[in-house]
């Protein structure tokens, strides 16, 4: 298969309608769920659509662990290919690498200044004209109206898309108001560790085990708040996005 028939059939196009589009120049992306459902590995599979279009992104780390990140876009690469055979997968491999920028950085002590302050340095003092910026990792407990508001003004000045994966607390370490049982979202499936600057972002997607798959919804899309399923799923053995 040639690259573009590979970027045309992927399931991110259906993503992308799902979201009217897909996430726009200066907005804010969330992908939500509690841990180990398969956020890192959506956010690196977005970021490698836009990277096999020739796009620029920077992938913004805050665990400890960043080999892993690093892991993730091979393995998820190495299964694109390896499914859909593609040509000349080394070149097309070593132009994805170049277009790609992992920072680290750790929340602890760490202003929202800094963080764009360093974004800022990379992509436009460094000349890394980046489209999207993923962040994942960010603890949203300790974040204020103030951080993402900061986000926002930063990506609406450049240009830029920003997806940020969102750890919600597993049930019992979360009371609030219930939806559908879950006590860490509020009526509309908004986790309520955003409760306060949500109104800053403007598509919220969760994940949701089921039995043999990880169900995609959207709870958010710019004005709408009306929970609607994704027309795919995650596999829970790979964590690909898979047509539903």
């Amino acid at each position: 298969m040639v690259l573009s028939e590979l970027i045309q059939r992927s399931p991110v196009r259906i993503f992308e309608q799902s979201i009217h589009g897909g996430l726009k120049a200066g907005e804010i992306g969330i992908i939500a769920s509690e841990s180990g459902l398969g956020k890192t590995s959506v956010l690196v599979q977005l970021a490698l659509d836009k990277l096999l279009q020739g796009k620029k992104v920077v992938h913004v780390s805050f665990t400890q662990h960043t080999h892993y990140v690093l892991a993730w876009y091979e393995d998820i690469f190495n299964e694109f290919i390896s499914k859909k055979n593609l040509e000349n997968a080394g070149d097309v491999k070593n132009e994805v690498v170049k277009n790609r920028v992992l920072m680290n950085f750790n929340q602890d002590g760490m202003s929202k200044d800094q963080i764009i302050k360093g974004l800022r340095a990379m992509i436009v003092e460094g000349g890394f004209k980046a489209e999207s910026v993923i962040i994942d990792g960010f603890d949203f407990s300790r974040a204020d109206r103030e951080r993402i508001d900061g986000v926002k003004t930063f990506a609406r000045e450049l240009g830029l898309s920003v997806w940020y994966s969102c750890t919600v607390p597993d049930e019992d370490s979360h009371q609030g108001c219930a939806h559908q049982g879950r006590g860490q979202y509020d009526k509309e499936n908004i986790p309520l560790l955003l409760k306060d600057f949500a109104d800053l972002v403007d598509v919220v997607i969760v994940l949701e085990p089921k039995s043999d798959h990880i169900d995609l919804s959207v709870s958010k899309d710019r004005n709408a708040h009306d929970t609607k399923a994704m027309a795919m799923r995650l596999d829970p053995k790979t964590l690909l996005i898979l047509e539903g």
